[in-house]
């Protein structure tokens, strides 16, 4: 299976089995919007939980806050969302598509990346252990061309980028001959910015009420309340505030299932700091923040470092961190050096001082700040795409499972009594009703045991409890591995230690 018909099943797996559905399908669907079924707002609420027990429980020095979706509308203009929160869009004329220039030309230099290590590969079957991959970077003149070609490109793209240059970014992508995917010609229209917040009003009447926005991202709701949250806290220099919850953009070009949508969820950290310190501080939660993904147990080579080709206003050093999608690597986490520009900016604004006095030098200033802001449904579909797997079975049959890990799988165990009928379901009751007080599980009693396998398997679900005659007589049962589909027999007062030990987030916590 290729990477788009595995994305595809994911896509399909996801609706089938309770994780994603399209929003409002029985009127056609909204386009990039999108429910959690039942297995899914698990799945999620988890994924957070995790989160947040790693960034504040664990935390002596960062605290939690839940600012409001709507905000006084002057902060979008002190933040520079008003004026600066746009993307370059071009359209297709021949295919009526809207795209990112600057996603078309990025997209076009992985391309050209590609193009270097499939060469790199054909040559080491080539030449087998004698192979010099660096001598052989330095000297191909086929890799040498591809490279120059990136070099170039990227240079024109990030000076076009950095001085907004809407004309040369087009140019680009004439130059590089870029095609539609759509209609495959390059019939494209000029480059023009287009804002992405959603704007709404309040108040009784629409022609006297305020314009407001939806926000578009968390961030501002943590530094117009520093201030509160520090003299409330008593927190000193560094600390950090956390936050998750709702943001929302007028994405033109959203695409690739819940990747990228017009509403999502953010789990942001701003960490402020000493001028002069930040970018140790970066460097620090540049480190943390990859250990917390590799804690989640997939190839640290599904994970990489990208830094940024054009910095934010805003920002002195900014990179992401990359998950590697069936359709690519793309952006998961984002990690920015904010300097003291928020701060200042609210300052400015708002006419009130948002500074710190540090005991330590006996003065006042404008904190710095580190941020680390990752998209909880981008986690949630980096988790879907690299736990969702086919297997041939040794009969010859096939099944679904879910490696999703098990202290983020959406039910931790199920009971299972092996037939409807004997006293077998009231002691299968008897253990849920025990386990369900410690974690999130399930009982079936519906269709063979084999099915009701299949079914967990399907969902992720890491245990699973079979109650059986033998049950009866001395109290064991058989207890399942999602992953291996062992069976153990084991006493059934052992059960909740045994699955407990192995699904608590308390656990997967230990081993950050």
């Amino acid at each position: 299976m290729n990477n788009e018909e595995h994305f595809k099943n994911v896509i399909s797996h996801s609706k089938e089995y309770g994780f994603i559905f399209p929003s409002s399908e029985i009127y056609d669907g909204l386009s990039a919007v999108y429910d959690y079924g039942t297995y899914g707002v698990e799945l999620k609420n988890n994924i957070r939980t995790y989160w947040w027990k790693s960034m504040v429980q664990l935390h002596e020095n960062i605290v939690g806050i839940d600012s409001a979706i709507f905000m006084h509308p002057t902060i979008w203009k002190a933040s520079g969302h008003v004026d600066a929160f746009n993307d370059p869009l071009v359209d297709n004329k021949d295919s009526k598509k809207r795209y990112r220039a600057d996603v078309l030309i990025e997209d076009y230099m992985a391309k050209q990346a590609d193009k270097i290590e499939k060469e790199v590969e054909k040559a080491k079957k080539r030449f087998g252990e004698k192979f010099d991959e660096t001598l052989y970077l330095a000297t191909n003149p086929r890799i040498t061309e591809i490279q120059n070609t990136i070099n170039t490109v990227h240079t024109r793209f990030k000076k076009a980028m950095e001085e907004n240059d809407l004309v040369d970014l087009r140019q680009i992508i004439v130059d590089c001959e870029i095609v539609c995917p759509i209609s495959g010609t390059k019939n494209w229209t000029d480059v023009r910015q287009f804002n992405l917040m959603f704007s709404t009003s309040m108040g009784a009447m629409e022609e006297s009420s305020n314009q407001l926005y939806l926000r578009p991202e968390t961030a501002q709701g943590i530094f117009v309340n520093f201030l509160n949250v520090q003299k409330t806290t008593r927190m000193k220099i560094p600390f950090g505030i956390a936050q998750t919850g709702k943001a929302f953009r007028n994405e033109i070009v959203a695409r690739q299932f819940i990747f990228r949508m017009r509403e999502f969820e953010q789990m942001e950290m701003q960490f402020f700091v000493q001028p002069g310190t930040e970018l140790q501080w970066y460097e620090n939660w540049k480190k943390k923040r990859l250990e917390w993904h590799h804690s989640l147990g997939f190839p640290q080579s599904k994970y990489r470092y990208k830094d940024h080709t054009k910095l934010a206003h805003y920002a002195n050093a900014a990179c992401d961190i990359e998950f590697e999608f069936p359709f690519g690597f793309k952006e998961l986490e984002g990690i920015h050096s904010r300097t003291d520009f928020d701060l200042k900016s609210h300052e400015k604004f708002s006419g009130k001082k948002l500074q710190y006095f540090d005991p330590e030098l006996n003065s006042s200033y404008v904190p710095y700040v580190v941020e680390t802001s990752v998209g909880l449904d981008r986690t949630v579909l980096a988790i879907l795409s690299q736990s969702l797997t086919t297997e041939t079975l040794e009969d010859g049959t096939t099944r679904d499972v879910m490696r999703i890990p098990h202290f983020l799988a959406p039910v931790k165990v199920a009971v299972l009594p092996l037939m409807k009928k004997d006293g077998l379901p009231e002691k299968g009751m008897e253990l849920f009703n025990k386990l369900k007080l410690r974690t999130y599980c399930q009982y079936d009693e519906k269709d063979s045991i084999g099915k009701r396998y299949r079914r967990q398997d399907a969902i992720g679900t890491p245990y699973a409890i079979t109650i059986d005659h033998q049950t009866l007589e001395d109290n064991t049962v058989t207890i399942r591995d999602r992953d291996t589909m062992k069976q153990e027999r084991i006493n059934m007062d052992e059960v909740e230690k045994i699955v407990m030990d192995k699904v608590d987030i308390t656990e997967a916590l230990k081993r950050l």
